[in-house]
Protein backbone atom coordinates (compact mmCIF):
# COMPACT_ATOMS: atom_id res chain seq x y z
CA UNK A 1 0.00 0.00 0.00
CA UNK A 2 1.05 3.45 -0.81
CA UNK A 3 2.60 5.53 2.43
CA UNK A 4 0.55 8.21 4.04
CA UNK A 5 2.75 11.28 2.71
CA UNK A 6 2.15 9.62 -0.96
CA UNK A 7 -1.77 9.55 -0.05
CA UNK A 8 -1.82 13.05 1.07
CA UNK A 9 -0.24 13.90 -2.26
CA UNK A 10 -2.75 12.69 -4.35
CA UNK A 11 -5.65 14.62 -2.14
CA UNK A 12 -3.40 17.65 -2.58
CA UNK A 13 -3.33 17.38 -6.44
CA UNK A 14 -7.22 15.96 -6.85
CA UNK A 15 -8.13 19.38 -5.10
CA UNK A 16 -5.75 21.30 -6.72
CA UNK A 17 -6.37 20.10 -10.33
CA UNK A 18 -10.89 20.47 -9.39
CA UNK A 19 -10.10 24.11 -8.46
CA UNK A 20 -8.37 24.01 -11.32
CA UNK A 21 -10.88 22.41 -13.57
CA UNK A 22 -13.87 24.58 -11.84
CA UNK A 23 -13.09 27.95 -11.53
CA UNK A 24 -10.43 28.95 -13.99
CA UNK A 25 -10.01 32.62 -14.69
CA UNK A 26 -12.90 33.25 -11.72
CA UNK A 27 -15.79 32.28 -10.30
CA UNK A 28 -17.20 35.55 -12.06
CA UNK A 29 -20.84 34.36 -10.75
CA UNK A 30 -19.85 35.51 -7.84
CA UNK A 31 -17.36 38.09 -8.64
CA UNK A 32 -19.91 39.80 -10.54
CA UNK A 33 -22.76 40.30 -7.58
CA UNK A 34 -20.83 39.52 -4.19
CA UNK A 35 -18.62 41.94 -2.67
CA UNK A 36 -15.23 40.91 -2.55
CA UNK A 37 -14.89 41.43 1.32
CA UNK A 38 -18.49 40.15 2.18
CA UNK A 39 -18.92 37.79 5.10
CA UNK A 40 -21.16 34.84 5.76
CA UNK A 41 -21.99 31.19 6.74
CA UNK A 42 -23.47 27.62 5.27
CA UNK A 43 -24.34 24.33 6.29
CA UNK A 44 -23.86 21.09 5.03
CA UNK A 45 -27.74 19.78 5.28
CA UNK A 46 -28.09 15.93 4.93
CA UNK A 47 -30.92 15.04 2.37
CA UNK A 48 -30.53 10.99 3.12
CA UNK A 49 -30.02 8.17 4.79
CA UNK A 50 -26.54 6.89 4.77
CA UNK A 51 -22.92 6.82 6.04
CA UNK A 52 -21.38 10.30 6.02
CA UNK A 53 -18.04 10.62 4.39
CA UNK A 54 -15.63 13.84 3.02
CA UNK A 55 -15.94 15.74 6.08
CA UNK A 56 -12.03 15.70 6.35
CA UNK A 57 -11.56 16.24 2.83
CA UNK A 58 -14.23 19.58 2.77
CA UNK A 59 -11.71 20.83 5.84
CA UNK A 60 -8.79 20.48 3.00
CA UNK A 61 -10.95 21.99 0.19
CA UNK A 62 -11.68 25.33 2.37
CA UNK A 63 -7.82 25.89 3.74
CA UNK A 64 -6.64 25.24 0.35
CA UNK A 65 -9.13 27.74 -1.34
CA UNK A 66 -9.04 30.16 1.67
CA UNK A 67 -7.55 29.48 4.70
CA UNK A 68 -9.38 32.28 6.88
CA UNK A 69 -12.53 29.67 6.52
CA UNK A 70 -13.71 28.64 9.73
CA UNK A 71 -15.34 24.75 9.94
CA UNK A 72 -17.53 23.96 13.19
CA UNK A 73 -17.64 20.25 12.54
CA UNK A 74 -20.73 18.21 14.19
CA UNK A 75 -20.79 15.00 12.49
CA UNK A 76 -17.98 12.84 11.42
CA UNK A 77 -17.03 10.83 8.97
CA UNK A 78 -17.92 7.37 9.12
CA UNK A 79 -21.20 8.32 11.33
CA UNK A 80 -25.05 7.79 10.50
CA UNK A 81 -26.59 10.02 9.23
CA UNK A 82 -30.44 11.04 8.20
CA UNK A 83 -32.39 13.87 6.54
CA UNK A 84 -32.61 16.85 8.31
CA UNK A 85 -28.88 16.13 10.07
CA UNK A 86 -26.31 19.29 9.51
CA UNK A 87 -22.91 17.73 9.12
CA UNK A 88 -20.77 21.02 9.80
CA UNK A 89 -21.15 24.79 9.22
CA UNK A 90 -18.58 26.92 7.39
CA UNK A 91 -18.60 30.50 7.73
CA UNK A 92 -16.05 33.32 6.34
CA UNK A 93 -15.47 34.86 2.78
CA UNK A 94 -18.62 34.13 1.07
CA UNK A 95 -16.87 34.32 -2.22
CA UNK A 96 -14.39 31.05 -0.95
CA UNK A 97 -17.39 29.60 0.25
CA UNK A 98 -19.13 29.67 -2.92
CA UNK A 99 -15.73 28.68 -4.90
CA UNK A 100 -15.35 25.68 -2.81
CA UNK A 101 -18.89 24.08 -2.84
CA UNK A 102 -18.82 22.19 -5.84
CA UNK A 103 -16.39 20.56 -5.11
CA UNK A 104 -17.09 19.45 -1.73
CA UNK A 105 -20.93 18.14 -2.87
CA UNK A 106 -19.23 16.50 -5.48
CA UNK A 107 -16.64 14.39 -3.42
CA UNK A 108 -19.06 13.99 -0.38
CA UNK A 109 -22.00 13.29 -2.53
CA UNK A 110 -19.76 10.03 -3.67
CA UNK A 111 -17.50 9.02 -0.65
CA UNK A 112 -20.72 8.81 1.36
CA UNK A 113 -22.48 6.97 -0.97
CA UNK A 114 -19.22 4.77 -1.58
CA UNK A 115 -19.14 4.67 1.96
CA UNK A 116 -22.96 3.76 2.76
CA UNK A 117 -22.90 0.42 0.12
CA UNK A 118 -19.37 -0.42 1.88
CA UNK A 119 -21.21 -0.63 5.36
CA UNK A 120 -23.57 -3.11 3.66
CA UNK A 121 -21.00 -5.31 2.96
CA UNK A 122 -19.17 -4.87 6.16
CA UNK A 123 -22.27 -5.46 8.38
CA UNK A 124 -23.38 -8.75 6.09
CA UNK A 125 -19.86 -10.39 6.76
CA UNK A 126 -19.70 -9.38 10.57
CA UNK A 127 -19.69 -12.72 12.48
CA UNK A 128 -17.22 -13.84 9.61
CA UNK A 129 -13.55 -13.63 9.55
CA UNK A 130 -13.94 -12.59 6.09
CA UNK A 131 -12.68 -8.65 5.36
CA UNK A 132 -13.96 -6.78 2.59
CA UNK A 133 -11.93 -5.04 -0.52
CA UNK A 134 -11.82 -2.46 -2.67
CA UNK A 135 -10.38 -2.59 -6.06
CA UNK A 136 -8.77 -0.79 -9.06
CA UNK A 137 -12.34 -0.27 -10.66
CA UNK A 138 -12.52 3.17 -9.70
CA UNK A 139 -13.42 6.81 -11.21
CA UNK A 140 -9.96 8.19 -13.07
CA UNK A 141 -8.35 11.19 -11.05
CA UNK A 142 -9.77 10.21 -8.18
CA UNK A 143 -8.86 7.17 -6.67
CA UNK A 144 -7.55 8.56 -3.59
CA UNK A 145 -10.98 9.61 -2.42
CA UNK A 146 -12.82 6.48 -3.51
CA UNK A 147 -10.35 4.03 -1.57
CA UNK A 148 -10.79 6.89 1.58
CA UNK A 149 -14.57 6.26 1.33
CA UNK A 150 -14.00 2.90 1.53
CA UNK A 151 -12.04 2.77 4.59
CA UNK A 152 -14.67 5.32 6.29
CA UNK A 153 -17.02 2.59 5.80
CA UNK A 154 -15.34 0.22 7.30
CA UNK A 155 -13.90 -1.79 4.17
CA UNK A 156 -9.79 -2.29 3.35
CA UNK A 157 -7.89 -1.22 0.43
CA UNK A 158 -6.57 -3.47 -1.94
CA UNK A 159 -3.61 -2.25 -3.91
CA UNK A 160 -3.94 1.49 -4.87
CA UNK A 161 -2.48 1.38 -8.27
CA UNK A 162 0.10 -0.80 -10.57
CA UNK A 163 3.30 0.13 -8.75
CA UNK A 164 2.40 -0.95 -4.86
CA UNK A 165 1.31 -4.40 -5.55
CA UNK A 166 1.89 -7.48 -8.06
CA UNK A 167 -1.03 -9.00 -9.45
CA UNK A 168 -0.59 -11.75 -11.93
CA UNK A 169 -3.93 -11.81 -13.43
CA UNK A 170 -5.67 -13.93 -16.68
CA UNK A 171 -3.85 -11.68 -19.18
CA UNK A 172 -0.46 -11.21 -17.77
CA UNK A 173 -0.47 -15.19 -17.61
CA UNK A 174 -1.49 -16.13 -20.92
CA UNK A 175 0.70 -13.51 -22.51
CA UNK A 176 3.85 -14.52 -20.84
CA UNK A 177 3.07 -18.41 -21.15
CA UNK A 178 1.78 -19.53 -17.87
CA UNK A 179 1.08 -19.52 -14.34
CA UNK A 180 4.92 -20.67 -12.82
CA UNK A 181 6.64 -18.90 -16.10
CA UNK A 182 5.12 -15.57 -14.88
CA UNK A 183 5.62 -16.07 -11.06
CA UNK A 184 9.33 -16.73 -11.95
CA UNK A 185 9.77 -14.06 -13.99
CA UNK A 186 8.11 -11.43 -11.36
CA UNK A 187 10.60 -12.72 -8.73
CA UNK A 188 13.55 -12.59 -11.14
CA UNK A 189 12.05 -9.07 -11.84
CA UNK A 190 11.69 -7.82 -8.27
CA UNK A 191 15.24 -9.16 -7.28
CA UNK A 192 16.98 -7.24 -9.99
CA UNK A 193 15.11 -4.29 -9.05
CA UNK A 194 15.46 -4.31 -5.18
CA UNK A 195 11.99 -4.14 -4.65
CA UNK A 196 9.68 -5.56 -1.99
CA UNK A 197 6.51 -6.29 -3.03
CA UNK A 198 3.48 -8.38 -2.22
CA UNK A 199 2.34 -10.97 -4.97
CA UNK A 200 -1.24 -12.12 -6.03
CA UNK A 201 -2.46 -14.64 -8.17
CA UNK A 202 -5.20 -15.12 -9.90
CA UNK A 203 -6.37 -18.72 -10.64
CA UNK A 204 -9.07 -19.65 -12.79
CA UNK A 205 -9.63 -23.46 -11.73
CA UNK A 206 -8.50 -25.61 -9.30
CA UNK A 207 -5.73 -27.22 -10.99
CA UNK A 208 -4.33 -23.61 -11.51
CA UNK A 209 -4.68 -23.67 -7.69
CA UNK A 210 -2.33 -26.27 -7.82
CA UNK A 211 0.24 -24.75 -9.64
CA UNK A 212 0.62 -21.89 -7.76
CA UNK A 213 1.06 -23.27 -4.83
CA UNK A 214 4.59 -25.37 -6.04
CA UNK A 215 5.28 -21.65 -5.78
CA UNK A 216 7.50 -20.12 -2.98
CA UNK A 217 5.84 -16.54 -1.46
CA UNK A 218 2.73 -15.92 -2.95
CA UNK A 219 1.37 -13.80 -0.79
CA UNK A 220 -2.48 -14.07 -1.78
CA UNK A 221 -4.42 -16.57 -4.34
CA UNK A 222 -7.39 -14.76 -5.94
CA UNK A 223 -9.73 -17.32 -6.52
CA UNK A 224 -11.51 -15.82 -9.39
CA UNK A 225 -15.39 -16.79 -10.67
CA UNK A 226 -16.00 -20.27 -8.45
CA UNK A 227 -18.71 -21.61 -7.87
CA UNK A 228 -19.39 -22.06 -3.77
CA UNK A 229 -18.38 -25.80 -3.94
CA UNK A 230 -15.04 -25.32 -5.72
CA UNK A 231 -14.46 -22.22 -3.37
CA UNK A 232 -14.68 -24.58 -0.55
CA UNK A 233 -12.36 -26.73 -1.92
CA UNK A 234 -9.60 -24.01 -3.02
CA UNK A 235 -9.35 -22.49 0.68
CA UNK A 236 -8.95 -26.38 1.79
CA UNK A 237 -5.95 -26.76 -0.61
CA UNK A 238 -4.56 -23.38 -0.01
CA UNK A 239 -4.88 -24.01 4.07
CA UNK A 240 -1.98 -21.76 5.89
CA UNK A 241 0.11 -21.33 2.71
CA UNK A 242 -0.90 -18.02 2.00
CA UNK A 243 -3.89 -16.08 2.10
CA UNK A 244 -6.98 -16.54 0.27
CA UNK A 245 -9.43 -13.67 -2.30
CA UNK A 246 -12.67 -14.42 -3.61
CA UNK A 247 -13.66 -12.05 -6.68
CA UNK A 248 -15.84 -12.49 -9.35
CA UNK A 249 -19.74 -10.63 -9.21
CA UNK A 250 -20.29 -11.11 -5.97
CA UNK A 251 -23.53 -9.64 -4.62
CA UNK A 252 -25.44 -8.48 -1.54
CA UNK A 253 -27.00 -11.61 -1.74
CA UNK A 254 -24.31 -14.22 -2.04
CA UNK A 255 -21.53 -12.31 -0.02
CA UNK A 256 -22.16 -14.65 3.38
CA UNK A 257 -22.62 -17.63 1.24
CA UNK A 258 -18.71 -16.88 0.02
CA UNK A 259 -17.00 -15.64 3.30
CA UNK A 260 -18.63 -19.15 4.76
CA UNK A 261 -16.82 -20.94 2.06
CA UNK A 262 -13.47 -19.72 4.74
CA UNK A 263 -11.75 -17.14 2.03
CA UNK A 264 -9.41 -14.25 4.05
CA UNK A 265 -10.71 -11.56 1.69
CA UNK A 266 -13.66 -10.79 -0.58
CA UNK A 267 -12.86 -8.25 -2.92
CA UNK A 268 -15.79 -6.03 -4.98
CA UNK A 269 -15.64 -3.25 -7.88
CA UNK A 270 -19.18 -2.91 -7.58
CA UNK A 271 -18.41 -0.67 -4.11
CA UNK A 272 -17.11 1.71 -6.19
CA UNK A 273 -17.96 2.02 -9.80
CA UNK A 274 -21.60 1.01 -8.81
CA UNK A 275 -23.23 3.83 -6.79
CA UNK A 276 -25.51 6.74 -6.70
CA UNK A 277 -24.86 10.00 -5.28
CA UNK A 278 -25.88 10.75 -1.70
CA UNK A 279 -27.93 13.87 -1.48
CA UNK A 280 -26.44 16.26 0.57
CA UNK A 281 -26.60 20.76 0.15
CA UNK A 282 -24.73 23.55 1.09
CA UNK A 283 -27.52 26.28 1.93
CA UNK A 284 -26.58 29.44 3.25
CA UNK A 285 -27.64 30.84 6.24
Amino acid sequence: MISTSQFNKEIDLIIANAIREDVGAGDHSSLACIPYDAAGKAKLLVKEDGVISGVEFAKRVLNYVDPGLKIDVLIEDGSWVKPGDICFYVSGNSQSILKSERLILNAMQRMSAISTKTKKFVDILEGTSTKILDTRKTTPGIRALEKWAVKIGGGKNHRFALYDMIMLKDNHIDFCGGITKAIVKTKEYLLENHLDLKIIVEARNLEEIKEILKSDNVYRILIDNFNYKDTRKAVSLIGDKCFTESSGGITLETLKNYAECGVDYISSGAITHSVCNMDLSLKAI
